[in-house]
């Protein structure tokens, strides 16, 4: 075992923090092994394992803020065991506690934690309820365990756990065609990213010779290295990052991933998986720094601000044209992971990684309260414009936890996101990267426009469809069809399931998330001169960045301006379009070709999965699917059947030569002799007493003779 000094004088959590992850790696193979034989079929296994992992990360937590607190410089607690070696080269598993490690840890624990006790209620009865808790507990192992990672090995094996997870949770309710193909969709794009990955670890431990992160950061800023060599090392890594945390141009999958149960939407789109790809630029931010340029003088640009702001822009975009409530979300939680990547693109670390804290606990209390509408209000429906409106009075405290979520994700001041993307958008200021600074701006207008539609369609107006009332046998059709058991629905008495609040399972989790999406942001709160965070996490940065600009409220009016402004423009819209009085607004974009263009290219996504399947997969697969079919045919097939020819005329050869003439010959031969024989015997056989007497004579005579002969 290799420790560094840090490690030797840290306290018994900070030494032992790998177990946050063990314990609930363990819990998925204990719940695989004997889940179906417990009497809560294996949830209490994945629960337990979560709040020992809660607890942990706890105390790893109180541990890092005492040692944070002395004054002194904080290097990480690292810690390695050899896992095996090959040709000289050791690999190891351990790992490597700072402060971006530890605030993840308490993240990823406490969020998972939260989303297993919504998940008892909400997949209560489910057909795969054992094997749900089971993956969703392993994929909040492969999150940690990436977190804790020492060395890009166990870094990358926590990042495939996560991706293979995702593919069993996205496609839980497989028998459904859509829900497989969703899971086949991000599997494969995701793995197309994860190329990337591949390639960037092994230029990395080429040029290096090592796989330790801590390594690769310290040789990175170190000046040895070719620049050229970072510059393809971190292109090569940030590809991975596009494609797991859903960036242009990879982005397509996310929001197809809904497909799978509300909870693991929520659980991957606040807290593990789509963060991973930020938490990768963010935990080898050195190497991305001095291979892209990073906030270097007169860098204005470089590849992850931009595909951040492209990102920030083309999803918030997308959010607009959604009906169903999670896809909103989910074009939301691209849109976010865009400001997150932009942050780190243009020298706001902090900021960034703040963002990731805050954003996780609204991003996860909106999906969960989606979950609660669909479960209770809209029954399992999540089509806002059919089956929703008018639910605020019937489900109030998911309305009002929606509603707080909705203005930190808004970025309404004295809410948790006020307080981390308004210091990105500033950031950008403050650095010289002025496009981005207003692609910030904007990203915040439109991000208001379209959760104030959301809320509009979900919660105001006239109820429609299944929360206006539904038949309690097509409500009983419906939850069958998700594979899915409501709770005991309240009944009309003509037989209609009026929407209610949901039960307590779902809506205390909802209530605590919706705390910290209020308070959360007050951990770094810039114009109240509060960096608690700032002070926790600036030891992982590796690399010195120019001071954040003093907080100045005059700075932070055309955030807050745009952001008024998106929530009056949407406000008005949705009361004239969606409301029941006239309005020329209604229809307008089968009136005007323009607009009807405009709306259709986004309906169609921009058609990018029309370019992706169609065209790329087409022009790759479908000549692919050719060149095998033509060699199957005449190659494969040529051998096979000449193979089959050549044994069909040996065959034909050695009947004729060997079994006809030899064997048939030898055995026909020797029937033949015994036949001939018997035949010159058989007079022999008489029946004479007389004759059979003159033989035995005659045989003794000749017999005496021979005698005489050889003896004489």
């Amino acid at each position: 075992m290799l420790a560094n000094e840090a490690a030797a004088s840290a306290g018994w959590f900070l030494e032992h923090a790998y177990l946050i992850a063990v314990i609930p790696i363990v819990g998925f193979a204990l719940i695989i092994f004997f889940g179906k034989k417990l009497p809560m079929q294996g949830s209490e296994i994945g629960l337990a394992s979560m709040v020992s992992a809660l607890v942990l990360a706890v105390g790893t937590t109180y541990q890092w803020i005492q040692l944070t607190g002395e004054g002194h410089e904080v290097e990480p607690v690292i810690t390695s065991w050899t896992w095996w070696q090959s040709g000289g080269v050791e690999f190891g598993i351990g790992q490597h506690i700072d402060g971006l490690a530890v605030m993840m840890l308490i993240l990823v624990a406490f969020i998972s934690t939260l989303v297993q006790i919504f998940s008892l209620e909400y997949v209560r009865g489910d057909r795969r309820y054992t094997h749900f808790f089971a993956s969703i507990t392993l994929f909040s192992g492969g999150m940690l365990l990436m977190v804790l990672a020492e060395n890009m090995v166990q870094l990358i094996l926590g990042w495939e756990i996560m991706g293979l997870c995702s593919f069993l949770l996205i496609g839980h309710w497989w028998e459904e065609r859509a829900n497989s193909e969703a899971a086949l969709k991000a599997f494969l794009t995701v793995r197309v990213g994860d190329i990337g990955l591949l390639v960037g670890t092994a230029i990395l431990f080429g040029a290096s010779g090592t796989f330790s992160i801590a390594g690769l950061n310290e040789w990175a800023t170190s000046g040895e290295p070719s620049h050229t060599v970072l510059l393809w090392a971190s292109v090569a890594l940030f590809i991975a990052c596009i494609g797991k945390s859903g960036q242009f141009p990879l982005h397509t999958w996310l929001p197809d991933a809904m497909a799978g149960p509300t909870p693991v939407s929520s659980l991957l789109h606040s807290s593990t998986m789509v963060v991973g790809g930020v938490f990768l630029v963010a935990r080898l931010y050195p190497v991305f720094h001095t291979g892209l340029d990073i906030n270097v003088a007169g860098q204005t640009v470089n590849l992850i601000a931009v595909i951040g702001g492209i990102t920030v822009l083309i999803a918030a975009g997308l959010a607009f044209v959604q009906n169903d409530i999670k896809k909103v979300l989910a074009y939301s939680t691209v849109s976010q992971l865009g400001y997150m990547m932009m942050g780190l693109g243009v020298g706001a670390w902090v900021p960034a990684v703040f963002h990731i804290f805050t954003h996780a606990f609204f991003k996860c209390c909106l999906f969960l309260c989606a979950g609660s509408v669909a479960h209770t209000g809209s029954h399992h429906s999540f089509d806002m414009k059919k089956d929703m409106g008018g639910l605020r009075t019937k489900m109030p405290i998911t309305f009002v936890t929606w509603l707080v979520s909705t203005a930190a994700l808004c970025g309404i001041p004295f809410f948790s996101g006020f307080f981390s993307k308004d210091e990105i958008i500033d950031g950008a200021k403050h650095n010289g990267y002025t496009a981005f600074f207003v692609i910030g701006l904007v990203g915040a207008f439109m991000t208001t426009a379209y959760m104030t539609r959301a809320t509009y369609l979900t919660f105001f107006g006239t109820a429609r469809g299944a929360a206006a009332g539904h038949d309690a046998h097509a409500a009983h059709d419906a939850h069958d069809a998700h594979g899915e058991v409501d709770h005991e629905p309240v009944h009309h008495p003509k037989g209609f399931i009026f929407a209610t609040e949901s039960p307590a399972l779902l809506v205390v989790p909802l209530i605590i998330l919706a705390t910290l999406a209020l308070f959360s942001g007050y951990l770094n709160a810039a114009p109240f001169h509060i960096e608690k965070f700032h002070h926790w996490v600036e030891s992982s940065i590796g690399v010195e960045l120019p001071e954040a600009a003093a907080f100045e409220w005059i700075n932070a009016l055309p955030s807050i301006g745009l952001v008024a402004l998106g929530f009056v423009l949407s406000l008005a819209m949705c009361k004239a379009v969606f409301g029941d009085a006239p309005s020329p607004l209604k229809g307008l974009t089968q009136r005007n070709k323009a607009l009807g263009a405009g709306h259709a290219f986004l309906v169609n996504k921009y058609y990018l999965d029309a370019l992706y399947e169609k065209v790329i997969v087409h022009g790759v697969a479908h000549p692919v699917a050719k060149v095998a079919y033509w060699t199957n045919q005449h190659v494969l097939d040529g051998i096979v059947n000449a193979a089959g020819i050549g044994g069909r005329r040996t065959g034909e050869w050695v009947y004729r030569n060997i079994d006809q003439r030899i064997v048939d010959g030898a055995v026909n031969g020797s029937g033949a002799v015994a036949r001939g024989t018997g035949g010159a015997l058989r007079p022999l056989q008489s029946g004479k007493v007389n004759q059979y007497g003159a033989l035995l004579f005659s045989a003794a005579a000749v017999a005496a003779l021979v005698l005489v002969l050889v003896n004489s």
